[in-house]
């Protein structure tokens, strides 16, 4: 007798639903965590000369540049661990812990005296927003309807520079020394995020576990319960008809070797094309905006209290690219728009770093030229984290988002800071020339790769994109 095969429509009824409250509540409780992450990114790079300041830390570019190297390496960190933890355990569980983790760490940086107790503080708030990574855009891509799955991927990830303005704000009062002291600032700076962080734990209380990753581990009824709740939000005529079923053939839990397996042997080549996406998007990144304001303040003598102005105004390019070209990456489809958003980007970088090294542009005309260059990488940037969540199976899904965030930031990331700190201490515009060729470097060869190799998950549901192993007879 053939043994019994669940079936399960949920995955289509929840891809065929009107957008509600519900999916804004989703895209809000879970998105701030970007903004989190853009809040300290910036108050890390706008905080930078102010750091440097003997009656605060007084610390050096290069060891402001190892300060943003350690919080790089306790988002890998944190983002190995807890992505582990999202796939095995479901993905609700993961957010009080990872937000707890950063809203002790980022209160305790306020608190640092010296260069090491920095390091480990940012470390640990790290660890946190790299935790919240995997299991968030996780559970974002299973929640939200397919033909929406581009545009609130983008947009969400995007966020991250509505917190990269907050933090610039702060900066231009907060280091302002009609207000506060140079070594008060700062430490209220980091503090704040800490606020933040607990408006965004009563949120997080309404939000279910993704019955997508219920389902393929065998809780059928718990995921039919959800999705029944979820389905009475909307409006009664406006619920579409379902339409085909999932066979869960069996639970497949994530082990190493599991995870292993469906990386290099069943998908070697999404594998190499997602390493290459998140790396030169990483060095991008982390290698120019960490040391923004030390360029700022180095090459075109603006004040600390300054560099705020010219990171509100880069933040707003970052932000708008996502949301402006977003619904592009649903409608035009995902190769051509993120080739063309790396391609875009890292031409731009190339010319920009030409200017800079010949001394054309002032202190404005760089913001406004990085303005231009980060509304394509911005958006291609938020492309990357999309397609490593589309393009493998929903039972590895968070690990292999960490795994790919921790490879790209760490190989990109972590040391591009550092470096690009001591090449801005040599006080040479030929050595940072460098660092930007080999950033536009990196972005043209993704765009290369991805118009190759790219896949169409346009308006696809996730299980079309890629089946769940569960749902794959032995």
């Amino acid at each position: 007798m053939a043994a019994f095969v669940p079936r399960s429509d949920i995955p289509h009824r929840l891809d065929r639903l009107p957008w509600s409250r519900f999916h804004t509540l989703v895209a809000t409780a879970l998105g701030v965590t970007w903004v989190l992450d853009g809040l300290e990114v910036t108050l890390a790079g706008t905080l930078g000369a102010a750091l440097a300041d003997p009656k605060a830390l007084g610390l050096s570019a290069g060891e402001v540049g190892l300060s943003a190297s350690f919080y790089l390496l306790g988002a890998v960190s944190g983002a190995i661990v807890f992505g582990f933890l999202a796939d095995r355990f479901g993905r609700k569980r993961l957010f009080t812990v990872t937000l707890g983790l950063y809203l002790v760490a980022t209160a305790a940086t306020a608190f640092s005296w010296d260069l090491w107790s920095f390091c480990l503080f940012r470390f640990l708030t790290g660890a946190g927003i790299g935790g919240e990574y995997s299991a968030i855009n996780s559970a974002i891509q299973e929640l939200i309807p397919a033909r929406y799955r581009g545009r609130t991927d983008l947009a969400i990830n995007g966020s991250f520079w509505a917190g990269a303005a907050l933090g610039a704000g702060m900066s231009i009062v907060l280091l302002d020394p009609d207000f506060f002291g140079a070594d008060t600032g700062w430490r209220i700076a980091f503090f704040s995020g800490a606020v933040l962080g607990l408006a965004v734990l009563w949120l997080r209380r309404f939000l279910p576990e993704s019955p997508r990753w219920l389902l393929v581990h065998g809780r059928l009824e718990e995921a039919e319960v959800i999705t029944v709740d979820i389905e009475r939000r909307m409006p009664a005529d406006l619920v579409a008809a379902e339409t085909g079923h999932l066979e869960v053939h069996r639970p497949v839990r994530a082990t190493f070797g599991i995870i292993m397996h469906t990386l290099f042997k069943r998908y070697p080549g999404r594998t190499f094309l997602c390493v290459v996406l998140m790396g030169s998007q990483a060095f991008l990144y982390n290698t120019i905006f960490f040391t923004y304001a030390l360029i700022l303040a180095n090459f075109y003598g603006v004040k600390a209290e300054g560099v705020g102005w010219h990171i509100l105004f880069f933040a707003a390019g970052n932000l708008l690219g996502p949301l402006l070209l977003g619904k592009l990456f649903d409608e035009w489809g995902r190769k051509p728009m993120i080739a063309g958003c790396y391609a875009l980007s890292g031409i731009l970088l190339a010319i920009i770093g030409f200017l800079f090294q010949a001394e054309i542009l002032g202190a404005w005309s760089q913001t406004f030229a990085w303005s231009v260059i980060f509304f394509f990488a911005s958006a291609a940037a938020s492309a990357a984290y999309l397609t490593v969540g589309e393009v493998f199976p929903i039972e590895i899904r968070a690990n292999a988002i960490s795994l790919f965030y921790a490879f790209g930031t760490g190989v990109g990331g972590v040391a591009g800071p550092w470096i690009f700190g001591r090449l801005i201490d040599t006080g040479e515009r030929s050595s940072i020339l460098i660092g930007y060729l080999i950033a536009a470097g990196l972005m043209l060869t993704a765009a290369i790769l991805e118009a190759i190799m790219g896949i169409k998950a346009e308006r696809q549901p996730l299980e079309s994109v890629t089946p769940p192993l569960s749902s794959q007879a032995d």
